[in-house]
């Protein structure tokens, strides 16, 4: 284990450290071109308060939208086999890799005004598209995925020993699900919460395809950032900064809450 490499060939290092430098020096060049005398003015104005607001707000409620929906949908892609499981699951995490805005044509289809519910929900006088909420279910379409990939990992890697004990003993289903489950599996499912938030944070192509950019009901801080970049450059860099700065707490967040995990 010379210099502390763990066996590896030292001509891996070289590779490594272009890869490293390829993330980092974009970064790095982002933030020497932030006006710093002028950071809290430019992160400050009335309409990037609005936009890192609702974005907050927005994936806060994304978040919980894919806990809610993402734990149930891991548990039965781990824990039951049926017929077509295999695509179920391809449809499921088809978000991850499908581009943003082809996603908000397709929500835009389904809630808009003539899509195939959103003519249902206009008639009871419910419109989603273009308002607040369309912005929470852009951002829970891109990110419950996430959800889904990190707490089925953890479920399959945890087995299902404890949860076959626990029924031998007598336990119901529910109280399995409730005392030795969910209990056993709870890092994965922070895990896969923080990943949500930062994803839904971070979201634009949907968004602004099925909510639009309307300032204090739609244009959350990715779209602030993009239409400031045309305006005003220096602002649009500071507002970049804060969302790096974000994205790497939740990941400082998510590794810490997976070095915890015995």
């Amino acid at each position: 284990m010379a210099g502390g490499t763990s066996g590896l060939p030292r001509w891996v290092l070289a590779p490594a450290a272009v890869g490293a430098l390829f993330v980092i020096l974009p970064l790095a060049a982002m933030a020497s071109r932030v006006d710093w005398g002028r950071f809290l003015t430019l992160i400050s104005s009335e309409s990037s308060q609005a936009a890192l607001w609702l974005s907050l707000r927005t994936s806060a409620v994304s978040t919980v939208l894919c806990v809610l929906l993402g734990v149930p949908m891991a548990l039965v892609l781990a824990r039951t086999t049926f017929r077509g499981q295999s695509v179920v699951r391809s449809l499921v995490l088809l978000p991850l890799v499908l581009p943003p805005v082809v996603g908000g044509i397709a929500l835009l289809y389904t809630f808009g005004r003539r899509g195939l519910l959103g003519q249902s929900l206009d008639v009871l006088g419910l419109q989603i598209a273009f308002s607040t909420t369309a912005v929470v279910i852009a951002q829970t379409f891109v990110a419950l995925p996430f959800m889904v990939v990190s707490l089925e990992g953890t479920l399959r890697t945890a087995g299902q020993r404890y949860e076959v004990v626990a029924a031998t003993l007598g336990a119901r289903p529910s109280t399995v699900l409730r005392r030795v489950t969910l209990p056993m599996v709870l890092p994965g499912i922070a895990a896969g919460a923080v990943l949500s938030f930062a994803r839904a944070l971070g979201e634009f192509g949907a968004t602004i395809t099925f909510a639009g950019s309307l300032e204090g009901v739609t244009r959350t801080l990715p779209l602030e950032i993009y239409l400031q970049r045309e305006t005003d450059p220096d602002a649009a860099v500071a507002l970049s900064l804060v969302l790096v700065v974000v994205a790497v707490l939740v990941i400082g967040l998510v590794r810490g809450g997976r070095s915890a995990t015995p």
